[in-house]
């Protein structure tokens, strides 16, 4: 405890342990306590102050996606909080020759300190989760990606100061993403609007449970058809790829449906002047976003990114120290 006074960090104690799933799982003052040891744990890297936190901790990463992002910041974060970050590629284990998730996660449990997993179906994910006796951390899902939304609102946070009252706006497919976009700024009181085609909404159920969040938290949550309506007078406006892995073969009707979903110059009009740009990338430019938009001065993409590193550091931090 004595190297957590020096640097004044406090892992959120009410995590200790625990998964992390989804920010549905989280209560709005964790959410927060998180965003605010993320940023202190990035003022502190950079100061080349990182306490090694996680010092013999070891966490297991299992990919079923391909990824950039998801394992660098990991594994960086580990290395820097003085743990060890392990990959194991799921094709490699015998989870991928049918081996039951149940035994896994038991087996895994004896091995390691926590397991990040990067994974096709979210409740595989639970099921992990349920048989592990140490956290699970979800690092994408086909339903959830809340290490990705923890680094969006760090992001708006540090350019926009308070984030209750912003608004976000945020075009395209109703996918991972966009779930725990939502769920994470109705947690902080933000009002955000979500633009996309029909047939291509957010789920309805997690929608409805970060509706009441947003009640509690004097935000709002706005589902609509309209991009313009969507984008006015937002704070930041956020893209993501119109396919996502695993939908590869509906990319031409995808084109097609999405083709009015573009973010560009005439959409951000509607923004205010000063809005931020974001995308979890990989982007498509010219495709979801173009390039005088996501290359342009209004683009924070390259910090969100980095940001990964910070906000998932503290959600390490809080689980497994």
């Amino acid at each position: 405890m004595k190297l957590l006074e020096e640097v004044q960090l406090k892992p959120v104690e009410s995590l200790k342990g625990k998964d992390l799933l989804t920010l549905l799982d989280y209560t709005s003052k964790e959410v927060q306590d998180l965003l605010e040891l993320a940023t202190q744990l990035k003022t502190i890297t950079k100061q080349g102050k990182c306490p090694r936190l996680l010092e013999g901790k070891t966490l297991g990463m299992i990919f079923e996606k391909s990824s950039t992002r998801t394992r660098v910041s990991f594994e960086v974060g580990m290395q820097q909080l003085g743990g060890y970050g392990m990959y194991m590629n799921a094709r490699d284990m015998q989870i991928g020759r049918g081996e039951p998730i149940s035994d896994t996660g038991k087996v895994l449990s004896g091995y390691l300190d926590g397991i990040m997993i990067r994974a096709n179906s979210h409740e595989m994910v639970k099921e992990l989760a349920e048989h592990a006796t140490i956290p699970v951390i979800n690092g994408l899902t086909d339903l959830f990606h809340p290490c990705q939304a923890l680094a969006d609102l760090e992001t708006i946070a540090e350019n926009k100061g308070e984030l209750k009252g912003l608004k976000v706006a945020y075009i395209g497919d109703g996918n991972n993403v966009a779930h725990s976009l939502v769920i994470a700024c109705a947690h902080m009181g933000m009002h955000v609007a979500v633009a996309s085609p029909e047939g291509y909404a957010c789920d309805a159920n997690i929608m409805a449970k970060a509706k009441a969040i947003a009640e509690a938290t004097g935000g709002s949550v706005t589902l609509t058809t309209d991009p313009i309506a969507a984008v006015k007078d937002a704070d930041a406006v956020y893209a993501d790829v119109w396919t996502s892995m695993g939908q590869e073969e509906e990319t031409q009707q995808r084109l097609i449906d999405f083709k009015d979903y573009q973010i560009n110059d005439e959409l951000v009009a509607h923004a205010k002047s000063d809005y931020m740009f974001l995308h979890c990338l990989p982007a498509h430019r010219e495709e979801e976003v173009t390039s005088s938009v996501i290359d342009g001065p209004n683009s924070y993409i390259y910090e969100q990114a980095e940001n990964r590193l910070h906000a998932q550091k503290a959600v390490l931090v809080s689980l497994l120290a």
